[in-house]
């Protein structure tokens, strides 16, 4: 999802949205491990990039980047173990796909299939449901290059795991995860129209498997992926989509997963946008997102609607989702049940950057974390335990760019 644009003769490699242009002076695409690990041992300053689905400078470097999407493919299941070994830049696109052509599944899924697995884990990227995890958490095990260009592999249980899996790129190249399964099942995903202010938010969330809500802070609906039928009938006063939708109004829903209750497989219902399909957008857009406590729900959204009027000028929409917590240290999720308010911006930063500020301010009393692949001003503290872990991996620096020197306070 990265860009190359062409400038005369001078190539410059952008991130999906194209607000940020990569300063790393090289791209590689190593073609087995060993010549990854020899390529990592031999560069000063290097770090990995996925599909860069990202709207700020999280993946860059000063140095040399590197992709891993020409390595040995690899999807390695195991059906009795209910897990899956994946290469980094496998997409969840064409990692689902074959899980379901094998009765397996993942638990969750981003609205986004198209994104890589180790850039979504390490950056902490989700879906919704008041009892589903992140992609993250769904981690059992990783291999990460390290700055010596040593192989190492990390299990869930050793203690230097719940800080490796959402680590930013600043520990090394990961290069292969091991993933945990589900059976495969079906979805229905429906659309209501008309989603009141005052709807109760915990019932609105917990009746599917993931549910969202989608406003432009003036009309809300609810997009409900669920196991079973819809009940017919009232539905917390809201109507039925009497066709397709687009999340953003206005926009044409070609390229959204099939709507209307129609049953399919989960990985052609839990996202938003078909696989074969990017999303209508096409990276016109910026992107925010803040994520809390769950408890403090209905005071964010209750304060946000106090500024709609200085937030809709410069918004697409907003999706409001809940994630159950997990034990990763720098997981926006990390400890605590979660409302994620994610903001999807014209692609203006000008315009853009005051109205972050402003909702920055909004919801600081309710101790918001941004997600690591946004726009966002304010940092969160860096764990002591996090910062002590990067400087046992990489005490020269070799992974760092200018993103995690500003979370690590360097």
């Amino acid at each position: 999802m990265f860009r190359v644009v062409w400038q005369g003769e001078a190539v410059t490699l952008t991130n999906w949205s194209g607000n940020t242009e990569f300063r790393a002076t090289r791209l590689h695409h190593p073609t087995s491990l060993d010549e990854l690990q020899r390529l990592v041992a031999a560069t000063p300053r290097v770090r990995a990039l996925g599909s860069a689905h990202s709207f700020n400078d999280v993946a860059d470097t000063p140095g040399e980047l590197v992709r891993l999407d020409r390595m040995p493919y690899r999807i390695e299941i195991d059906g009795a173990a209910a897990r899956v070994r994946v290469g980094a830049s496998t997409t969840y696109a064409r990692l689902a796909a074959e899980l379901h052509a094998q009765g397996l599944a993942l638990g969750n899924l981003a609205s986004l299939p198209h994104i890589s697995v180790a850039g979504s884990v390490a950056t902490g990227t989700h879906g919704s449901g008041p009892g589903n995890q992140s992609l993250s958490a769904a981690v059992s095990a990783l291999e990460l290059v390290t700055a010596d260009g040593s192989l190492i592999t990390l299990d869930r249980g050793d203690a230097d795991f719940p800080g490796a899996v959402v680590s930013l790129g600043a520990l090394g190249i990961v290069t292969t995860l091991t993933l945990d399964l589900v059976p495969a099942f079906e979805l229905r995903q429906y659309v209501r129209e008309g989603v009141p202010d005052d709807a109760p938010f915990d019932e609105l969330m917990g009746d599917g498997h993931s549910v969202s809500l989608f406003t432009d802070w003036h009309d809300t609906r609810a997009w409900i992926k669920r196991r079973t039928p819809l009940p017919e009938g009232d539905w917390h006063g809201t109507r039925a989509a009497d066709g397709p939708r687009h999340p953003v109004p206005g926009m044409p829903p070609d390229s959204c997963t099939e709507q209307l209750g129609v049953p399919g497989p989960w990985h052609e219902r839990l996202p938003h946008f078909r696989a074969d399909s990017p999303p209508s957008s096409a990276g016109d857009e910026l992107q925010t997102e803040f994520v809390m406590d769950r408890e403090h729900a209905a005071g964010a959204l209750r304060e946000l609607r106090a500024v709609r009027d200085r937030i809709r000028p410069v918004l697409q929409i907003t999706e409001v989702r809940t994630v159950a917590a997990d034990d990763l240290w720098l997981s926006p999720f990390y400890g605590r049940d979660s409302v994620a308010v994610h903001f999807t911006w014209i692609r203006d930063t000008e315009a853009v950057l005051p109205v972050v500020r402003l909702v920055e301010d909004v919801l600081a009393p309710f101790d918001p974390r941004p997600h690591w692949g946004k726009v966002f001003t304010r940092w969160p503290s860096c764990p002591d335990r996090f910062r002590e872990l990067v400087g046992r991996y990489d005490p020269r620096g070799k992974f760092a760019g200018d993103f995690t020197r500003l979370l690590l306070g360097e």
